[in-house]
């Protein structure tokens, strides 16, 4: 049961667009044409895609008058920030682990 919820958590990630809004989200709040313009992707496509973070839990969104503006919610981005770090720390034997190139 925990590999499965481990690997929809991971797939929340593995996708390109969340995991560009995600990052985008890391550095400061910000609206669909926000994230739009800072993304180049169509609101369609971001509003899809915060939907699903907003369902998974990454995100929250308050409303700001007519604006919804989205955030990283706290513990995800405090293990956003674990993550970054660790990838600096190991990124040289991530890249040459075989067993993971085999895999891809």
């Amino acid at each position: 049961m925990m590999y499965e919820s481990f690997k929809l958590f991971a797939g929340v990630l593995s996708n390109r667009t969340r995991f560009d809004i995600v990052m985008l989200l890391m550095k400061k709040e910000m609206s669909v044409l926000e994230l739009c313009s800072e993304s180049a992707y169509e609101q369609s496509r971001v509003s899809h895609n915060l939907k699903c973070l907003l369902n998974c839990g990454f995100v929250d969104v308050e409303q700001h008058g007519r604006r919804h503006v989205y955030s990283l919610n706290h513990e995800m981005k405090d293990l956003i920030s674990e993550i970054e770090n660790h990838i600096q720390l190991y990124e040289a034997r991530l890249r040459k682990c075989d067993i993971l190139r085999e895999e891809t």
